[in-house]
């Protein structure tokens, strides 16, 4: 089953110009339904039956989430556990587990009804099982971001301008100034930046590329880097990425997330901070400020308007915290 698996990862690449992030979250969740088929028997696609899907994603959703260090088992029947789960847990000495979430099995679904879509459209397989898979509801999560007094106290320049410092505040101030994803950050390369006429071009999810407006301060801090801090970070092998570690190599995501994670600290900010909260700060700060959304969507790389309009909610409770704490009859 797996030789179709990679050419449904291949046509995401190639053909569709998915990242690799979608095509290893893609590889992850079908992975998950070819070892249960292993287990049930099933050797070729073509004995997959729509009963098989129900069945799987049934196990999905009963299965229990593995405590942190236990070594994942193959998937398949427990007989002990089956007859007495409750008391194979506490032999084991675990807390009682917690259930897949909904946004897993969502995620799950999807991946099979882009398979499936895609084996039929180009006759590998005869129908489209999936399709009798309906999508359950989705919980819309609200963006979180930093206050503007929160912003300002991240922004501070650090006393010490080590190359390093100099390069997490350029990081920073575009981050902000101009709600680049992270991926997009850590990728940016030189010739994608055009400071003097103010704008630098991104190159977005599916390799979609747009042009993004960058504020003074943001310009001038990545003038400070590129002049005095970037330089002493380059070695001859180093790539023409505009940001760089000390080892003068390209930043890792989870190295870049660090980065900021520890400039947060240093600033002195407990917030818990996920790597799209400044970019939601971006979308935020400009709404509030009567920006159009339309306009946002297009700063933020947004394919369909319906998922920058999740920021209309946020500030829509944003105006009512204002008209609570500051209203005389509120």
């Amino acid at each position: 089953m797996q030789p179709l698996v990679d050419h449904f990862l291949q046509y995401l690449r190639h053909e569709r110009g998915q990242s690799d992030n979608t095509a290893k979250t893609y590889a992850a969740l079908l992975g998950k339904f070819t070892a249960w088929a292993e287990t049930q028997q099933l050797k070729d696609w073509l004995a997959v039956e729509l009963k098989h899907l129900m069945a799987f994603l049934g196990y999905e959703r009963a299965r229990k989430l593995l405590p942190p260090g236990r070594p994942p088992t193959r998937p398949g029947p427990d007989p002990a556990a089956e007859q007495d789960p409750e008391a194979a847990e506490a032999a084991a000495g675990a807390p009682r587990p917690r259930r897949l979430s909904g946004e897993s099995v969502y995620l799950e679904i999807a991946a099979l009804r882009a398979f499936y879509k895609f084996a039929e459209h180009e006759k590998i397989l005869p129908v489209n099982l999936a399709e009798n898979l309906s999508l359950p509801r989705r919980w819309q999560r609200l963006p979180k971001g930093l206050s503007s007094a929160e912003i300002e106290t991240l922004l501070q320049p650090e006393a010490l301008a080590t190359p390093q410092n100099l390069c997490d505040q350029a990081i920073l101030e575009l981050a902000y100034a101009s709600g680049l994803r992270l991926s997009e950050l850590k990728n940016l390369r030189l010739e994608q930046l055009h400071l003097d006429a103010g704008f630098i071009q991104v190159i977005g999810k599916g390799n979609k590329e747009r042009v993004v407006p960058v504020g003074k301060k943001a310009i001038a801090a990545l003038h400070r880097f590129l002049e005095a801090g970037r330089p002493k970070l380059v070695t001859a092998k180093s790539p023409a990425n505009v940001f760089l570690t000390q080892r003068g190599t390209p930043f890792a995501a989870v190295t870049l997330w660090l980065h900021i994670k520890n400039r947060v600290q240093r600033a002195g900010i407990e917030r818990n901070l996920t790597p799209h909260m400044l970019r939601h700060s971006f979308a935020t700060h400009l709404l509030e400020h009567g920006a159009d959304l339309r306009v946002i969507q297009e700063l933020l790389g947004h394919a369909n308007i319906s998922t920058t309009e999740v920021y209309t909610h946020v500030t829509g409770n944003r105006l009512r915290e204002i008209h609570r704490k500051f209203h005389p009859r509120a």
